[in-house]
């Protein structure tokens, strides 16, 4: 099990009772602090800077459930689910899921009560654009999410508004989901429905979540939604497309409402650390190559210098594109035209990191695909402690690598951090959630404060649990428990929720002097 000392946990807890409270609060404000830049154990006590927030995130077809009320059609998840049930770990599906549709009051209570500054959440497509373009603009849908953000604002809750999670309209999966460009158009008409309905209220925007996943684990792997192996190619023309959806919605919103509504719009990323398994020099190159092809394929056109993608994805995939017989490459060319409107095109490095991974070179792949373009492998040191995902390893120290990594690269963005959190089985007393959120938030602190980079927000997944996709039901991210046998789907606060509640109380970790 997980391999840490308990009094960090009882340090941040050490006023807390069985929930929150006023009392909890009153008793971390008054905690007795002994000052900056103490590092003991490897742990940093000290505070984020002014002006730092946090927050917490869900997505809409995680947890909205109501998936076919109100005229909201059909999305690729709900087909996924609808049609092919075995592929979900508990054949579960996200139809009613933990109902916020209904229930959006009772997450904004329990947000209340966390503390948190923000909250993240998507866009329904088809909730609002039950065809997916608009030709019908549900008043329905539209009233939903005008709803939640005005019961937000009324709290004291910024929203932070991701116009696309992963829930593409299957009408338009229908034209060929994201390997058509047409998608850019149609999602560059979406945003405009998003700015126009909420931009007055909402100064946060998130383009597209993770669009990695999306073209890697969608369109080349097959295994999430839409689910189709177009090996080596697939990955590549959505990823194209996404990145031109991205650039359109995002020039939309510069010049036709940002200069009235006064918000900030940007791009989330995902990305593992990929640490060299050896010291070896092929290991070492092989550890940038996975950086490169995961993060740097969608960061590099937006944040670097020159734009465009990085030059050695470009490299690596032209040359096997040759070997292969091919007259073009797998990799898609962006003109100069789109180079340009993707330079600079995000406020802020949106970030979303979980796990890390050691890379080994590797030059036997086979089938054209995305992971054998890399020609690395990777895997996991047997001793990184287990979670509630297969994939998901507690790696702390990846977390501080990985941000010096996009201040070098990209000259030190502005970065909010806008997903990390952990899996595990359920229940109340996560003690494992406790530690990785403590342990990766301080390595955050650490960057932030030992190595200068540029963090301006956190923000903690998930506020519930959720449909975890293809896990289904069986791994738990929540801070929040959501009891799924219950009609009510009630909320119950884990150890966890307490303890992010201090760290956000106390602006960071104290010392007490009467530990």
């Amino acid at each position: 099990m997980f391999k840490i000392t308990f009094v960090i946990f009882l340090r941040i807890l050490i006023c807390s009772k069985t929930s929150l409270s006023a009392e909890i609060m009153e008793s971390a404000k008054n905690e007795q602090y002994c000052g900056e830049k103490t590092v003991e154990k490897g742990f940093y006590y000290g505070t984020f800077p002014e002006g730092f927030k946090f927050g917490t995130a869900t997505s809409a077809y995680q947890i909205e459930g109501a998936w076919n009320e109100d005229g909201k059609t059909e999305n690729i998840w709900d087909r996924l689910v609808h049609q092919n049930s075995a592929v979900i770990a508990d054949g579960s599906n996200g139809d009613i899921a933990a109902d916020s549709y209904h229930k959006y009051k009772d997450d904004v209570k329990i947000l209340k009560e966390l503390g948190v500054e923000f909250y993240r959440f998507s866009l329904s497509w088809t909730r609002v654009l039950p065809k997916g373009d608009v030709s019908v603009i549900s008043t329905e849908g539209i009233q939903y999410y005008n709803d939640l953000i005005d019961e937000l604002l009324a709290n004291g809750i910024m929203p932070m508004v991701t116009i696309y999670h992963w829930d593409l309209p299957q009408s338009l999966q229908d034209l060929g989901g994201w390997t058509n460009e047409i998608m850019a158009e149609y999602f560059e008409d979406f945003a405009r429905v998003a700015f126009s309905n909420f931009g007055d209220r909402v100064k946060w925007w998130i383009t597209l979540n993770e669009p990695w996943v999306q073209s890697v684990l969608g369109y080349d792997f097959g295994w999430d939604a839409p689910r189709l192996n177009l090996h080596g190619v697939g990955g590549y023309l959505s990823g194209h497309t996404m990145l031109k959806a991205h650039a359109l919605a995002f020039h939309l919103y510069d010049k036709e409402f940002r200069p009235s509504q006064k918000g900030k719009i940007g791009i989330t990323l995902e990305s593992f650390w990929m640490e060299p398994k050896t010291s070896d020099p092929k290991d070492l190159e092989a550890a940038e190559r996975a950086l490169q092809f995961e993060l740097g394929w969608f960061a590099h056109p937006i944040f670097s210098k020159n734009g465009d993608y990085p030059p050695l994805m470009k490299q690596i995939i032209g040359e096997n594109s040759k070997k292969e017989g091919l007259k073009r490459s797998r990799l898609p060319s962006l003109s100069s035209k789109w180079i340009e409107l993707l330079k600079g095109s995000s406020d802020f490095f949106g970030l979303n990191h979980y796990t890390s991974y050691l890379v080994e070179a590797d030059e036997n792949g086979q089938d054209p695909s995305w992971r054998r373009d890399t020609r690395c492998k990777t895997s996991v040191n047997p001793l990184w402690p287990e979670t509630g995902s297969p994939w998901l390893k507690v790696v702390p120290w990846g977390f501080r690598k990985l941000l010096n990594w996009i201040k070098k690269e990209y000259n030190n963005p502005d970065v909010i951090v806008t997903e990390n959190g952990v899996s595990d089985k359920g229940g109340l007393a996560d003690k494992q959630r406790v530690a990785y959120i403590t342990e990766y938030m301080n390595e955050m602190l650490k960057a932030i404060k030992l190595d200068g980079c540029n963090i301006s927000a956190y923000t903690c997944w998930s506020l519930l649990d959720n449909f975890e996709w293809l896990g289904g039901y069986t791994q738990k991210f929540g801070i929040y428990s959501v009891d799924f046998d219950d009609p009510e789907r009630r909320r119950t606060a884990k150890e966890s929720a307490k303890a992010y509640s201090t760290i956000i109380k106390n602006n960071g970790f104290l010392k007490c002097q009467d530990i």
